[in-house]
């Protein structure tokens, strides 16, 4: 049996080798390692897919969120909904641009934003949410965005964990995570669905002047070159990141179906078990699973993550501590939130590996592996 990864990049790119190799030494030969032609075209392509009139690369996932929000225009003391069981970079750059994160509470279940907890937090201060579409779940969208056009807010998915995941309407109506809200932002980072093999991240909207400001903002605020209409940033995706992703996205939708066919493998061997709650999978999600994450109760979640690692299977703890509990939110009143669900998911949740590459074997060990500790523990 092949070694247990997290996520199994090396024998990823065993399989795509020849075509990631070709198109890297494209961008060498052409010597335009920034906003060269990989870029456009990936910009494109990625456009297309998504069904988004705008696509722009930027260096990271966090720079995307940071870039929208200054984009939008909002202003030391204003409100973000956002909730605390995610990543703290979601949160991290409302502080860094001295805005007030404002946590709720997530769907037991789903593990997404819970709306009624939004409609709940709004002050006369909030001027936008931050849906997180977490683990590869497509977060509540259709009553969020029902929410904002309530109040007038606006909306930024954080798409870092679901590019190609879908959300369905009521109506039926279909559309990907991260093109239904003002804007959407993902992470490239090499372990998401759709990785490169380094840093980054893009920004989509359908707003065309939005649009053009945000591509202002990502470069240095520049209408044109030398000429800074605001104050921006440096965020670029570089050309060898976006030829490695030409090649990936063409193979996303094959990767997502491996990673469902790995959760359907965990779904029916856990099915039933009164300690092991599998994910639930939202009627109105497409889930894309981006981590396959259990629920357990009257199990000892560590020393189970302390047992998978002496057989050698990488298991992981996403979070530890919600971001509402992290010492770097001190001075926004984070100690003072009550968030039970969130507090009860964060001393059950353990996530084990999912990736492309998972094969029958690996999946009959590791999950073999869990009932061994749960049924005798």
């Amino acid at each position: 049996m092949r070694a247990i990864q997290m996520v199994d990049l090396k024998q990823q790119y065993a399989k795509i080798k020849n075509e990631v190799d070709a198109a890297v030494h494209e961008v060498i030969d052409s010597a335009a390692f920034i906003n060269g032609k990989a870029v456009t075209d990936f910009s494109t392509s990625l456009s297309k897919y998504l069904g988004i009139k705008h696509v722009i690369p930027c260096a990271n996932g966090t720079d995307a969120l940071q870039i929208s929000m200054m984009a939008l225009g909002l202003q030391p003391g204003d409100e973000v909904i956002t909730p605390s069981f995610t990543y703290v970079a979601t949160t991290e750059v409302v502080a860094l641009l001295r805005l007030k994160p404002v946590f709720v509470e997530v769907d037991q279940e789903t593990f997404c934003i819970d709306p009624a907890a939004i409609e709940k937090a709004i002050t006369p201060k909030t001027k936008a949410i931050v849906p997180v579409h977490l683990y590869g779940q497509a977060a509540p969208m259709e009553e969020i965005m029902q929410i904002a056009k309530k109040h007038n807010l606006f909306v930024i998915e954080d798409n870092a964990q679901a590019i190609g995941s879908s959300y369905t309407y009521k109506d039926g109506t279909v559309k990907k995570t991260g093109t239904i809200g003002t804007i959407g932002t993902t992470s490239f980072f090499p372990s998401k669905n759709l990785g490169c093999y380094g840093d980054g991240g893009a920004i989509f909207t359908n707003d065309d002047a939005l649009a053009g400001l945000l591509k202002m903002v990502a470069n240095h605020g520049q209408s044109k070159r030398y000429y800074h209409d605001v104050v921006g940033c440096n965020s670029r995706l570089d050309s060898m990141q976006a030829a490695v992703l030409n090649v990936k996205l063409k193979k996303l939708d094959e990767y997502i179906s491996a990673r469902r066919s790995a959760a359907d493998y965990y779904d029916n061997t856990f099915a039933g078990h009164p300690k092991i709650t599998t994910p639930k999978r939202a009627s109105y999600s497409h889930h894309v699973f981006h981590q396959y994450t259990l629920i357990l109760e009257g199990v000892d979640r560590d020393k189970l993550n302390e047992y998978l690692a002496s057989k050698n299977i990488p298991s992981m703890i996403y979070y530890p501590v919600p971001a509402h509990k992290q010492k770097m939110f001190a001075e926004f009143g984070g100690g003072s939130y009550q968030l039970s669900v969130t507090d009860w998911l964060t001393e059950r949740v353990i996530s084990l590996p999912m990736h492309t590459e998972l094969d029958e074997e690996q999946l009959k060990y590791i999950t073999s592996s869990v009932l061994e500790f749960v049924n005798n523990n």
